[in-house]
């Protein structure tokens, strides 16, 4: 196979393409994929969610603050100053690769988890059907492509029937087009190549093969995906992470760039203020809030995993804990999905036997969406009297959801052509002139529609999904297709029953409990669609169908959505717009699909759930998958993301209680003192130190208060409490002040060990208090994070009495009293801290 790039591959014709390709219709031997898979490498595009190890280790230090410090560290070295320079060295690496150890480790666990919902593709090796990764695909592989198939990579059809592809990810063309083999003009654009699939897009209808030409980035998607590829927007969540840092960066540049000039304009030598100033911006500064929230957001995924629940986007995890609203349709997710067939009434309501045969030929033939209804036929079994080997197939009318019909053209023993039709009743009778009673044909007249239609409402009224059978002799023709299906007689329904899963109310009421209302969204008629939803516990639904959807304006939508339980009747492009409509209400939205047409709602809602069992579009489109269809394993999840969400707020909350109210403190002192209060390695020390319990905030406890409702974003709060625990941070820091000038008299080196002292065992202990809106007595810790604040604990009373301290970070050992008073201060700090955050909480409530 030629090494260059194969050019307008679309204009050739099927043989000189396999000769060029050095591939056949039986597609490529194992051995000829296997080297082509290590020439060309995996079939897929660049994440880039997921960096290589040595892009993330530099990203550590790519942080402006941590620039900042290496240039003072630089000029440290460049004065002689190789302690200090050694010092800030060595925290520099120690906290850039303890974020890169944790944020790697997070990102391999992530990217294992979503291997396990991979997408699947059916290849042709030696001959042979093989299901394999999309990954694993290569230059030519033949692929068996069919309804729900996401196409793997660029190619051109080899044979087709009934295809249709969704291309509007690359095209922007919103109704799905039809692709047959052939030949198209070497010049030929994107849009009017009809005998190429292309990466990315899906197949919506029909079967077909196709020979790949290019994989990975060298596909149509892989060329522009700058360009193309959908990126979610960024959650409330993280625009608030990104306000909250904004914030704390701007108080952060001005309050250092005044107290540099302040102690400039002091005559202090400019080296240590400057120093003093960036150590101090260090000190302020969230620098860990995005390795925390990787290091949380992963550890929750890989819980949620352990209850069945892949994350496949991380940032989407909050929504998942704010979700209030969970749309979903029923089959299988309310209901048993284990669907089996009751009865096969004929046009009369007596069992007939013929509905059957009927039912059963077109169920048995039938080869493009897999479906339960189908499955329920087959598995009921072949008719008294039936002999399927008889019958032979000539053709198929795929299903699709603007016909909602399937239709089967079988030759009989008699070898007379007959088109065997089945689906939603209401698209079957429209499509039929005659009707089927007993032995006789009769023609369709008025009265027997509405006979029809009554028996209908009551079987569906009942609990059944009904649909409609049909036939109809055909002429001998080379290919039938769905202009065929017309003057039909309809023989009869196919009744169907799928009873509540078992415990689905008490599932229901543990969502309702977490403050998340499920809305029922379903094609099925209104009349199946209440049925079961007053059998799950909605005692007078109130419902809106397709039709009354199609006559609203999105303004009245807006105002109906939030108000209703049912949406029934409902196609597949108005899907989308409930979700949209329910967003614009005010709701943080989930919605549950595994469908081909559910990728649009998928992509609408802030959290899109999707099942193992789903077709590849519809888990490509979600955020999660659910390794069990079943509402008890999101209701986890939920708490999950829940968990998470409060876990990552433990952190911002420490940052703008201790370490703002601390640093803001210090920064004063710095104008009134006549020494620093702190060196400027002395504050890089405790900046790293109270950074290594924040590691353990992942795996740490929460209060089941904090999961009994979704949490949103509330900049408001947080600037309130970043104002009211700095103010209380501020007064004791000032109190430390002056018993330290009282009890050491002045002495620099006691002065600033005692502050140091007294300032990291309150960042490290306030974090206990904060992370709970109990009494800090009655919420226990993690064990990680219990440890680390217990061994730091012990670190900071040791550090002034070991040899090396008073060396490295000019420390001295403490009197007794000045220890006492730095533990006494500590106390009272904790208890105001406790009292007020009482209060605090309460109003946050």
């Amino acid at each position: 196979m030629a090494d260059a790039k194969l050019e307008a591959y679309w204009s050739l014709p099927r043989q000189p393409l396999f000769d060029a390709l050095d591939s056949r219709p039986e597609g490529l031997t194992g051995a000829q994929a296997a080297r082509r898979l290590a020439e060309h490498g995996p079939n897929r595009l660049p994440d880039g969610e997921r960096m290589a190890p040595a892009a993330l280790l530099l990203k550590q230090f790519t942080d402006p603050l941590v620039l900042i410090l290496l240039f003072a560290g630089a000029l440290s070295a460049f004065l002689h100053e190789w302690l200090d320079a050694a010092i800030v060295l060595t925290i520099v690496l120690g906290s850039g690769g303890l974020g890169f150890v944790q944020e790697y480790r997070a990102s391999v666990a992530v990217a294992a988890l979503r291997q396990r919902v991979a997408s699947k593709v059916t290849v042709l090796r030696d001959g042979t059907p093989v299901s394999l990764p999309s990954e694993a695909v290569v230059p030519g592989d033949v692929v068996l492509l069919s309804a729900g198939s996401l196409v793997p990579a660029d190619g051109v059809l080899l044979e087709a029937k009934d295809f249709f592809v969704s291309e509007s990810v690359l095209t922007g063309e919103t109704f799905p087009v039809e692709k047959s083999p052939g030949t198209a003009p070497a010049k030929a654009g994107l849009a009017q190549r009809h005998n190429c699939v292309f990466m990315g897009t899906s197949v919506r209808s029909g079967t077909a093969h196709a020979l790949l030409v290019d994989t990975g980035a060298t596909t149509a998607f892989g060329g522009i995906a700058h360009r193309l590829r959908r990126r979610s927007p960024p959650t409330e969540f993280e625009l608030g992470i990104h306000g909250f840092g904004v914030l704390l960066t701007q108080v952060m540049v001005g309050l250092t760039l005044l107290v540099f000039a302040i102690n400039v304009y002091f005559h202090r030598p400019v080296i240590e203020a400057l120093l003093f100033s960036v150590a101090l911006a260090v000190g302020l500064s969230p620098e860990l809030l995005p390795a925390i929230m990787t290091i949380t957001l992963s550890h929750g995924a890989r819980a949620m995993a352990k209850n069945g629940v892949i994350v496949r986007r991380l940032a989407a995890i909050e929504n998942l804990g704010s979700m209030d609203v969970l749309c979903t349709d029923k089959t299988g997710t309310l209901t048993a999905g284990v669907i089996r067939l009751d009865g096969v009434p004929g046009s009369d309501g007596e069992a007939s036997a013929r509905v059957a045969q009927i039912a059963y030929l077109n169920a048995h033939f039938e080869t493009g969406i897999g479906n339960p209804l189908d499955e329920a036929i087959v598995g009921s079994g072949a008719p008294t009297g039936l002999d399927v080997a008889g019958w032979r197939k000539l053709d198929e009318v795929p299903y699709d959801f603007l016909r909602k019909r399937l239709s089967i053209a079988a030759a009989g023993p008699d070898g007379i052509p007959q088109l065997l039709t089945k689906g939603a009743f209401a698209n079957v009778l429209a499509v039929c002139d005659r009707l089927r009673v007993g032995d006789a044909v009769l023609a369709l007249d008025e009265g027997q529609s509405a006979q029809l239609q009554q028996r209908f409402a009551a079987w569906s009224a009942q609990g059944y999904r009904v649909l409609g059978v049909a036939s109809r002799t055909l002429p001998v023709q080379a290919s039938y297709h769905a202009a065929d299906e017309t003057e039909l007689c309809f023989e009869g329904f196919l009744l169907f029953f799928d009873p509540p899963k078992p415990d689905i109310e008490r599932t229901l009421a543990d969502l309702r409990r977490l403050g998340v209302t499920v809305k029922i969204i379903t094609g099925d008629n209104r009349l199946v669609a209440t049925h079961v939803a007053q059998q799950v516990g909605m005692a007078m639904p109130v419902v809106i169908t397709g039709a009354q959807l199609d006559e609203m304006r999105d303004e009245a939508l807006w105002q109906r959505a939030t108000g209703t339980d049912l949406f029934a009747e409902v196609d597949p492009n108005q899907k989308e717009r409930i979700i949209l409509a329910l967003k614009r209400s005010g709701h943080v939205v989930g919605y549950l699909g595994d469908g081909i047409n559910d990728a649009p709602a998928l992509h609408a809602a802030d959290a899109g759930i999707s099942v193992e069992t789903a077709v590849d579009v519809a888990k490509e489109a979600a955020d999660f998958v659910l390794l069990r269809h079943d509402l008890d394993v999101l209701r986890s999840g939920i708490e999950f993301g829940r968990s998470t969400f409060a876990n990552t707020l433990k952190y911002i909350y420490t940052t703008t209680s201790a370490n703002f109210g601390n640093m803001v403190s210090m920064a004063l002192a710095s104008l009134f003192l006549p020494f620093l209060p702190l060196l400027p390695k002395q504050i890089l020390l405790n900046n790293f130190l109270s950074d290594l319990p924040a590691m353990g905030i992942a795996t740490d406890r929460v209060d089941a208060e904090a999961v009994a409702k979704p949490h949103r974003w509330d900049v408001a709060a947080i600037r309130r409490f970043m104002l009211t625990f700095g103010l209380i941070s501020s007064v004791f820091d000032g109190l430390t002040f002056a018993l330290l000038l009282w009890l050491t008299d002045g002495a620099p080196a006691h002065f600033r060990t005692g502050w140091f002292v007294e300032s990291l065992l309150t960042e490290l202990w306030v974090l206990l208090v904060v992370r709970t809106a109990r009494p800090a007595y009655r919420s226990r810790p993690g064990r990680l994070l219990w440890r680390l604040t217990l061994l730091l604990t012990g670190l900071t009373l040791a550090l002034p009495y070991l040899p090396l301290s008073h060396t490295l970070f000019d420390f001295t050992p403490l009197p007794v009293n000045v220890l006492a008073a730095v533990l006494g201060i500590t106390a009272l700090y904790l208890i105001a801290t406790e009292l007020a955050k009482r209060r605090l909480f309460r109003g946050l409530g």
